[in-house]
């Protein structure tokens, strides 16, 4: 396998209404399970084995979701991320041998979605991406632009705003503020908040909704002494 294969799933044209996935990994035995499983999934799968060439195919094929180990040659999965989430929206999932908790908050802090430790199960990291994608992207809240002093929140049109100027939020991020802003004096439980971002089907460690919220209180200058849209910790 090149580091620039685009595969075809089992039936149908590459491409014609089709998800695609960039999976990206310097273990060629690994990315062809993976886009194997990927494949099944009704994905069209391209795959990159350094980051450089992921960064540039990211930006070439437009994926809705990205399969990044940390570890890669060259400029490694976190820089990756990074500069993929510049230019994209697309789910991205970090792919770590380490367990190390600090490269899950690095990587989730630089855009990431999701992490799974390998060795890992392909049917558990399928079942994860599913869980993602059948989260919409656009709010279903037709009327829902929410404000809160000089933060707007527009549901549908998924856009930010502090003060008149854009906030740029991951796709978790944006999930996650629109069910606290939907209900701003509720207080929510980890798995609870996970449910209703994420959906029912999501599974994983709670923990990581801590990253997020750390995140967007950051991003949006909240204080944790006095919060605004997001739930109290």
């Amino acid at each position: 396998m090149s580091d620039s294969d685009t595969h075809q799933g089992a039936s149908g044209t590459a491409g014609a209404g089709r998800p695609r996935a960039l999976v990206v990994d310097d273990e060629p035995d690994l990315v062809r399970v993976v886009s194997a499983y990927l494949e099944r999934e009704g994905f069209t799968v391209s795959s990159a084995l350094d980051g450089e060439r992921a960064v540039t195919m990211a930006q070439e094929l437009a994926p809705d979701v990205v399969l990044l180990d940390v570890m890669l040659p060259g400029i490694d999965g976190i820089e990756v991320c990074r500069r993929i989430r510049a230019f994209s929206d697309a789910y991205i999932v970090m792919l770590t041998a380490r367990g190390d908790e600090v490269d899950k908050i690095v990587g989730l802090s630089t855009g990431a979605d999701d992490y799974v430790t390998k060795p890992f199960s392909p049917g558990e990291l399928m079942a994860r991406i599913r869980a993602m994608l059948r989260r919409p992207r656009a709010g279903a809240a037709v009327h829902a632009v929410r404000s809160f002093g000089d933060l707007t929140i527009d549901v549908p049109a998924r856009e930010v705003r502090r003060a008149g100027e854009p906030v740029e939020l991951t796709p978790r991020e944006f999930a996650v503020l629109d069910v606290l802003s939907e209900s701003p004096r509720v207080v929510f439980t980890r798995a609870e908040l996970l449910e209703r971002a994420w959906g029912p089907d999501w599974f994983g460690d709670e923990h990581v909704v801590d990253v997020h919220i750390a995140n967007l209180r950051a991003k949006l200058g909240d204080d944790p002494q006095a919060p605004g849209a997001l739930a109290r910790s």
